[in-house]
């Protein structure tokens, strides 16, 4: 792997960097959704078994005690705020999607990225020709090996990106959903108003 990334040449310095962002995004990303779902669940059984007992003051506080992402829109709803509910759970989809613009990027840039240089390794092989005043796969070999490992390099990293990508769109969307009915679910107990809308 080694080898192949040093024959890869300088253009696989960019894909390695955005190979590790990939990867940290990623891992960011599974760890914020286990804890998002784990709190928001544990909030919303304690949110609820507080206002059976009509205990809305320490509702309201048990709700601050959580991050902003799950707790505002909870915390709006139990101040009776209909448009401070949408404007929370608008807040809380953004909370989700930080970072996801990075996977998306990588995944449209990348395969650019291994173009270039699979252009730089073209180039070196036109400039062996010239140098030496032969031609041959011989001559142009180490020019074609690294425009092809950049090239490979770049779609290796851009589909792992998209696939990523796709994977915590679907995710985050279903979770955000769960989410919303959670709080409606509460609003329903609560008998305020009309439903929220995302």
């Amino acid at each position: 792997m080694l080898h192949l990334i040093q024959e890869g040449g300088f253009i696989m310095a960019p894909l390695l960097i955005c190979s590790l962002l990939i990867w940290a995004v990623t891992l960011e990303k599974l760890w914020f959704l286990s804890k998002f779902d784990q709190r928001s669940s544990t909030l919303h059984a304690k949110a609820a078994d507080l206002l059976k007992e009509n205990k809305l003051h320490e509702a309201r506080g048990l709700c601050r005690s959580y991050h902003p992402i799950v707790g505002a829109p909870y915390l709006a709803l139990m101040e009776q705020s209909k448009a401070g509910v949408e404007r929370r759970l608008e807040e809380s989809r953004l909370g989700m999607r930080r970072f996801l613009w990075i996977l998306g990027t990588i995944g449209s840039s990348a395969p650019f990225i291994g173009l270039f240089g699979t252009v730089v390794g073209i180039i070196k092989s036109f400039e062996s020709i010239a140098r030496t005043g032969k031609s041959g796969f011989a001559v142009v070999a180490a020019g074609l090996s690294e425009a092809l490992i950049a090239t490979a390099a770049g779609i290796i990293v851009a589909v792992i990106a998209v696939v990523l990508y796709n994977y915590f769109q679907t995710r985050l969307s279903t979770t955000l959903i769960l989410f919303k009915n959670r709080v409606e679910d509460l609003k329903d107990q609560m008998n305020v108003g009309d439903k929220v809308e995302l």
